[in-house]
């Protein structure tokens, strides 16, 4: 009978529109294997998971996290990139530069998302980020551009820093970039830097007596994962040894540094998700753009500054997106 026929077909459409969010997102059965690589060690951003979730991928069911850390041994990520890409995964997602170039040497097939990059044309990891013509794409944080905003904002807290002392570590190719970018800034500000260089951690006490014999009057650290690992450890340093420290880094702010300034790497890991929905469904990572940051938070730590004897000119305090009191 006719009204059977209707029946059924209201049945169905009313079946497809109950489909759950994760069946939308892959193949039927389809069980999605991303490779996940740091440079450093601790565990997968919760930030890029959450993203992943909200775009109904469900670790378990349709999702797996193929999950390999070097533990600040850069040396090994050459090794764990080739064996992630024998099991072989879907898609790799990175967050800095020195994995995104084991994995490239890895693999010219395998996608390949930057969650939280710092100059990748730069760094020779993408043609441009317009159309970056590989099999990589992502995010960059612009970490080099803001380098000389920092040693500028820096400067108007602490006006009396002729001296700096730069933390990086040289193994690292963007934190390489943020010191020339650095520099660059320096010499028009009229500020004498100090390398204070870090491969591992054994290493953060010898660079502050090296700052202080050098009578540096603040610190600037450049992230890296060595940096972001010992971050405890060297703002403990900072504060025996009265250093003030600017950081990219908001998480450096909870645990005593004077201030920071870059874009929400936070916002960054979970933008990367919807970077890897788009290529399980069809892009290509060639034809995706880099994406930069366009908000960029300051934010100053008036305990830290009360503790060092610094006030904050209202300039900066009208500027700053957040004060820590």
């Amino acid at each position: 009978m006719w009204y059977s026929a209707v029946g059924v077909i209201v049945t169905l459409i009313l079946s497809l529109l109950a489909v759950p969010r994760a069946a939308a997102a892959q193949p039927a059965g389809k069980v999605w294997r991303i490779g996940y690589l740091i440079a450093g060690s601790g565990g997968i951003n919760e930030a890029f998971r959450q993203g992943l979730r909200d775009l109904g991928y469900v670790e378990g069911q349709n999702l797996t996290l193929e999950y390999r850390h070097a533990d600040d041994q850069l040396e090994r990520l050459a090794d764990l990139a080739a064996e992630l890409v024998r099991l072989p995964v879907d898609i790799f997602v990175i967050p800095g530069e020195n994995a995104a170039r084991a994995v490239q040497q890895a693999t010219h097939t395998i996608p390949i998302v930057l969650a939280a990059g710092g100059d990748p044309v730069g760094s020779g990891l993408v043609a441009s980020l317009a159309r970056p013509g590989g099999n990589l794409t992502g995010l960059s944080l612009m970490g080099t551009e803001l380098e000389g905003k920092r040693l500028e904002l820096l400067k108007e807290a602490v006006p009396t820093a002729s001296r700096v002392g730069v933390l990086f570590n040289p193994a690292s190719i963007r934190a390489v970039h943020q010191w020339r970018e650095t520099e660059r800034t320096a010499q028009s500000l009229g500020v004498q830097l100090h390398a204070l260089e870090v491969r591992q951690a054994d290493e953060v006490e010898r660079a502050f007596a090296t700052a202080t014999s050098a009578g540096a009057a603040a610190l600037i650290v450049l992230r890296s994962v060595v940096m972001e690992t010992h971050r405890t450890q060297i703002l403990q340093l900072a504060a025996q040894s009265r250093l003030p420290v600017m950081s990219d880094l908001r998480e450096f702010m909870d645990d005593g540094g004077l201030m920071s300034y870059g874009p929400s790497v936070s916002e960054a890991w979970r933008r990367a998700a919807t970077y890897v929905d788009k290529i399980l469904k069809g892009a290509r990572p060639a034809d995706l753009p880099i994406e930069q940051p366009t908000k960029f938070e300051l934010v100053l730590n008036r305990k830290t500054a009360q503790a060092l004897g610094i006030t904050f000119p209202p300039t900066l305090l009208l500027l700053a997106d957040e004060v820590i009191q």
